[in-house]
C-alpha cells in the first residue's frame, strides 16, 4: 500500500496542467516557449493571466491531494504523508508524460504544505507575496520563500506538536527548499547578472 500511495502521489503531481493550457489555449508546446517551464509563471508570460491562474490552482491542488490521499488511506502515518507530498513534487518537476521536463515545484510545494502544515504553507505564501509585491520578480520571491521554509517549520515546532512528527516535517522542509532553489538555478544566474525579468516584462532570451 505505501508504494501505491507514493506512485499515486507522483501521478497526481505529474498532471501536466501547464502543458495542457498551452495546447488548449494557444496550440503550442509550452516547453518550447519562454523559459521552457510548464509552471504558472511561464504560462502567464506565454498564454495569459486566466490560464496561468488555472494552472496555479491545479498545481496547488496536486500537492494537497497527494497528502490528503495518503492521510486518508493510512491515517497517523506522518512519514508516509510527507513521502507522498515529496512524490508529488517529483511528479511535477519530472513528469513521466512530458519527457521528465516539468515545472519548478513552487505551487505544488505550496499545496503540499497546506495539506501537511497549513500555518507554514500560509506563512511561506505570505513571504512570497511580500517579496513579489516589492520586487515583481517571481523567481526571487520563490527562492526567498524556499529559504524561509526550514525556519518557518522550526518555528511551527514551537506549537505543542508530538516529537515523533518533527523530524519527517523538518526533512521535508529541507528537501523542498533544496529542490525549489535547484530548479531555479538558471533564474539565480540571471538575478546575479541583473537580467531576470519582472512581471509584465518579456524574458531577455525569449
Amino acid at each position: 500500500m505505501p508504494i501505491l500511495l507514493l506512485f499515486a502521489g507522483y501521478l497526481l503531481g505529474s498532471i501536466p496542467s501547464g502543458y495542457l493550457a498551452g495546447r488548449w489555449w494557444r496550440g503550442i508546446d509550452i516547453r518550447q516557449e519562454g523559459s521552457g517551464s510548464t509552471g504558472a509563471t511561464n504560462v502567464l508570460r506565454v498564454v495569459g493571466k486566466g490560464p496561468a491562474l488555472l494552472v496555479f490552482a491545479v498545481d496547488v491542488l496536486k500537492g494537497t491531494a497527494a497528502v490528503l490521499l495518503a492521510q486518508a488511506v493510512m491515517p497517523g502515518s506522518d512519514v508516509l504523508a510527507v513521502a507522498a507530498g515529496l512524490a508529488a513534487l517529483a511528479g511535477h518537476s519530472w513528469p513521466l508524460w512530458l519527457g521528465w521536463r516539468g515545472g519548478k515545484a513552487v505551487a505544488t510545494a505550496l499545496g503540499m504544505l497546506l495539506g501537511l502544515a497549513w500555518p507554514v504553507g500560509l506563512a511561506c505564501f505570505g513571504i512570497f507575496l511580500t517579496v513579489l509585491s516589492a520586487s515583481r520578480i517571481v523567481s526571487l520571491s520563490s527562492v526567498v520563500g524556499a529559504l524561509a521554509l526550514p525556519l518557518l517549520m522550526l518555528g511551527w515546532f514551537g506549537a505543542p506538536l508530538p516529537q515523533s512528527i518533527r523530524w519527517p516535517y523538518l526533512i521535508l522542509a529541507l528537501l523542498t527548499s533544496v529542490l525549489v532553489i535547484w530548479r531555479h538555478r538558471s533564474n539565480l544566474s540571471r538575478l546575479l547578472a541583473g537580467t531576470e525579468p519582472r512581471l509584465g516584462e518579456p524574458r531577455p532570451d525569449a
